[in-house]
């Protein structure tokens, strides 16, 4: 690797993690990154995934203080986001990318819309806010809300690009309010869904260590240090932020699929 390749793909592997840690979305940068190097696509895809997945530890520890009050809702949504990663990273190596990732920017851009607007539907369908986190299981809907950790898990585990704030969109709509919560829980199952799609690409032999290795440094910095300081910002602040987060990856599969 030369200086130019370490320092660039450094960089992108620090934003990623910060951006990950706010609302998800990192491997729009990681992915291309890798690519532009002259990676083949399902490795810099597996490579991307596990270079993010060892930042998270810096992320999950910056969430240390919201993790009692997750920890029922990680025991159930857990065992979905692990299943469901493993098969989607089944999927990368068996299937064509180009059929799946075309309507990929459209459920991002979806799920974004429904994150700015989970309060209107909420009250629409006559949800009132959860007291607790915990009371998410008690709440009709989750069966629903399972089904849909596991298709999250399912493109997860295939491409990963965006899954945070498909996360954040249907724990808001279900009546989570804390949003460092919230970003808690999406963060442990974000590593749940990318450490089992990673343990299959390191035993498929789809890693490329040097650069993975390189990536997992700086994003770790990049996880931690957002986590950190985001819990400092207000979160109506922090909600405008992860918004334009989803909103701009939208933007960005949008045009590399149909521009």
């Amino acid at each position: 690797m030369t200086a130019t390749e370490i320092s660039l793909l450094s960089a992108a592997a620090l934003l990623a993690g910060a951006m990950n840690a706010v609302a998800g979305g990192g491997t729009v940068l990681t992915f291309p990154a890798l690519l532009a190097f002259g990676m083949p696509t399902i490795q810099a895809n597996a490579t991307s995934t596990l270079a993010l997945l060892l930042g998270i530890l810096g992320s999950v520890f910056g969430y240390r203080r919201q993790m009692p009050a997750i920890v029922p809702l990680v025991t159930r949504f857990g065992i979905l986001s692990g299943i469901g990663g493993l098969l989607g990273a089944l999927l990368l190596t068996r299937t064509r990318e180009a059929t799946f990732a075309a309507f990929v920017p459209f459920l991002l851009l979806f799920a974004t819309i429904l994150f700015l607007a989970h309060n209107a539907l909420r009250r629409f369908i006559r949800l009132e806010p959860l007291a607790q986190a915990a009371d998410l299981l008690h709440r009709r809907g989750i069966l629903t809300a399972y089904a849909f950790q596991f298709l999250v898990a399912l493109y997860g585990g295939y491409f990963g690009a965006g899954i945070g704030i498909l996360m954040l969109a249907s724990l808001g709509i279900l009546g989570m309010h804390d949003i460092h919560e919230m970003n808690a829980l999406k963060t442990v199952l974000g590593a749940l869904i990318n450490l089992v799609a990673a343990i299959y690409f390191v035993f498929a032999g789809l890693i490329v260590w040097p650069e993975a290795l390189v990536m997992a440094a700086a994003s770790t910095v990049g996880y931690f240090t957002a986590s950190h300081y985001a819990q400092r910002i207000p979160q109506a602040a922090v909600r405008k932020i992860a918004a334009a987060i989803g909103l701009c990856i939208s933007a960005w599969l949008l045009w590399k699929q149909f521009g």
